[in-house]
């Protein structure tokens, strides 16, 4: 494989970053650089009614800097955040313990399926100040650090049934603004999960000029992952390190990408936190598609899979039978988290490929890929090795951290320590 440190890999990448970007030597730090942040998003959901569930006792705490509990929903009312969906009532034990055990305590808000009335909540200067008093009531209420948006997304349409405005952008500043202003607000971390892409404008086009954000959000955390599904006619990376090296036709966005947009239009690396994901997408694919060719057991890139046939992922995988947010039903997710592909006996307890199954590297993406022949599923997702060169690209070009969605989704902490040992984050336990 290429190493994320190689000369061709950083070669494409300081090209795609511009000449103005200032890179940092692997391993370089400085007393007045802040503390890298290890985070991660807890689904609430997760913590009861789940097989398996993740509580708060999986929970490496001493690993994290930062925990993101999901989701604080907004609601037709504006004045209103509700838990319901995320087993609030394990909120308050969530803050006890990130606070002993020293990790930031934040609440996610939004989410997928939680985007709905965000544009209503920001839409007039009256909702504006009854959201700000919403979101530093709830703060206080739960003792919380940080407050964590997650709008999928303003001005653009996400699950379906979002309220959409083509002011949204410049509504969600103003509000963010005069949240910042609040005492309670001005204490608060706050941040931001965000698309490959800086914020639409009126016009539906990304910014140009986010210094204006960058000014209100403590940190960005940029969601590379879910690029590539269902949703595209072949086979991708679920969370591409890079695609700068990939045919044209295949370059629906990566990390580098990410970075290079939002670093352009004026948020510093030094603000931005990569998301990485801790699970992948599964496909349909047969196997006259799955192989290079029949002679072979090499797995063909971006092969085209059954467009009418949703593989069912996990036991944590959303099915076709549960309506949505919108309450509509959609397909099988097809999502397998990490700790399904080992329990399935898909990779071994160390999360290595087994000679059971046909897999693959993709060195440009720096993800992996593996075939089940019986069933004819293939699976893109992340390993310990994709976390390893996204950690070296994080430290290299001096990135504020990672946040993983979600915590649960790790095997014995496989992933988190990858990436924490690539940063340069030591564990003493």
């Amino acid at each position: 494989m290429i190493s994320p440190t190689s000369t061709f890999f950083t070669a494409t990448i300081s090209l795609l970053l511009l000449s103005s970007l200032t890179l940092r030597a692997h391993g370089q730090t400085t007393s007045a650089e802040p503390k890298m942040i290890s985070s991660a998003w807890l689904a609430g959901w997760h913590t009861a009614n789940a097989t398996p569930t993740f509580d708060l006792n999986n929970i490496s705490w001493s690993k994290y800097t930062d925990l993101y509990f999901s989701f604080a929903l907004p609601t037709v009312d504006t004045s209103v955040l509700t838990l319901d969906g995320s087993n609030g009532e394990v909120l308050p034990s969530f803050v006890e313990q990130a606070h002993s055990n020293g990790v930031n305590a934040h609440v996610s808000v939004g989410g997928w399926g939680g985007s709905i009335y965000f544009s209503t909540a920001v839409g007039s200067a009256e909702n504006r100040t009854q959201f700000v008093k919403a979101i530093t009531d709830f703060a206080a209420n739960y003792s919380l650090d940080g407050i964590n948006f997650d709008w999928e997304y303003p001005n653009h349409q996400g699950i379906g049934c979002n309220v959409v405005n083509a002011d949204d952008t410049d509504n969600f500043l103003a509000f963010l603004q005069e949240l910042r202003a609040d005492p309670v607000g001005a204490n608060l971390t706050l941040s931001a999960a965000t698309a490959l892409t800086p914020f639409f404008d009126s016009n539906g086009i990304a910014l140009t000029n986010v210094s204006a954000f960058a000014d209100i959000f403590d940190f960005i955390t940029v969601m590379n992952y879910d690029v590539w599904g269902s949703w595209n006619t072949g086979v991708g990376p679920n969370a591409p390190l890079n695609d700068s090296c990939a045919a044209k036709a295949n370059q629906q966005g990566s990390a580098v990408s990410a970075v290079t947009a939002w670093y352009t239009a004026g948020m510093p690396v030094e603000k931005i936190v990569l998301g990485v994901p801790s699970y992948g997408h599964s496909f349909s694919v047969n196997q006259t598609s799955a192989f290079v060719s029949t002679s072979t057991i090499e797995l063909a890139a971006y092969p085209a899979f059954n467009t009418t046939d949703f593989p069912l992922g996990d036991s944590w995988d959303t099915a076709a039978t549960e309506p949505d947010a919108c309450g509509l039903l959609e397909n099988n997710g097809g999502v397998y988290d990490f700790w399904s592909l080992i329990e399935n006996g898909y990779l071994d307890a160390e999360g290595n490929f087994t000679s059971a199954f046909p897999h693959r590297f993709d060195e440009c993406s720096q993800t992996p890929y593996l075939y089940i022949e019986d069933s004819e599923l293939m699976i893109s997702f992340d390993n310990a090795e994709s976390f390893t060169a996204k950690g070296n690209f994080i430290t290299d070009y001096g990135l504020a951290g990672f946040a993983i969605w979600e915590a649960g989704g790790d095997y014995n902490d496989i992933l988190l320590d990858a990436i924490r040992s690539a940063v340069g984050l030591e564990d003493d336990c």
